[in-house]
């Protein structure tokens, strides 16, 4: 599947917000919506560009989503300086709601959002946010890849979401998202093996990601 990939920039609460943007086979007018796919930890050499998030982004453009994978604060052209998390949840939200102006056809589609090791932390707290935007902005599907439950505060999330991770992660240990995951009765999907990059289970990564937009997008009406 063909994906072409354009350079955007948004602005957040520390200035410029610089993105790729994946646009589907057919282009933006045949994408039946968009997603937001964030990176991992910035001080650690996390960028929008990590395999992990251009698998998912390639999985949901597969599906016939858009995909804007920003970069966090301080990491390559945007603004800023990490803010554990907060700050860059704010940032998400307000590209979120400049990305809904700018393209106002995908806005009216189904919207995606993910996440990986940090950026689970941060997706979970922009969900938590879209709810309270005036009107609500509906969140069709949500995933989280080693989420950073041991790290960062992570959000209660809703009962369909995605949590993904792997067995043998040394970074974020399983049990730390089971915690999390307990009280909320949410099931994690473990990867046999894995560690916190899923080095050799991106393959996996991929068809799971895919499985969960084929049943997620069609009851959330998309086009």
């Amino acid at each position: 599947m063909a994906v072409s990939t354009e350079s955007l920039v948004f602005e957040g609460q520390a200035g410029a917000v610089d993105c790729a943007f994946d646009i589907p086979d057919g282009g933006i007018d045949a994408a039946r919506g968009w997603a937001l796919m964030l990176h991992p930890h910035p001080l650690f050499g996390g960028t929008r560009d990590n395999k992990v998030v251009t698998t998912v982004a390639r999985a949901c453009a597969q599906q016939g989503l858009a995909v804007l994978r920003p970069n966090f604060r301080g990491v390559g052209k945007s603004a800023g300086e990490f803010d554990n998390g907060s700050g860059e949840a704010a940032d998400m939200l307000a590209v979120a709601s400049q990305f809904r102006a700018r393209f106002p056809a995908l806005a009216q589609g189904v919207f995606v959002l993910g996440g990986f090791s940090f950026g689970s932390a941060v997706a979970s707290q922009v969900h938590a946010g879209c709810t309270r935007q005036d009107g609500g902005w509906p969140v069709a599907g949500l995933m989280l890849l080693g989420t950073a439950a041991s790290r960062f505060s992570v959000a209660i999330v809703p009962e369909d979401t995605l949590v993904v991770h792997g067995e043998q992660d040394d970074t974020v240990p399983l049990a730390s998202v089971m915690d999390w995951a307990r009280p909320q009765s949410l099931p994690v999907t473990v990867i046999p093996g894995s560690g916190h990059f899923f080095h050799g289970s991106l393959v996996v990564v991929k068809r799971l990601v895919l499985d969960y937009l084929g049943r997620v997008l069609p009851r959330a009406g998309a086009r």
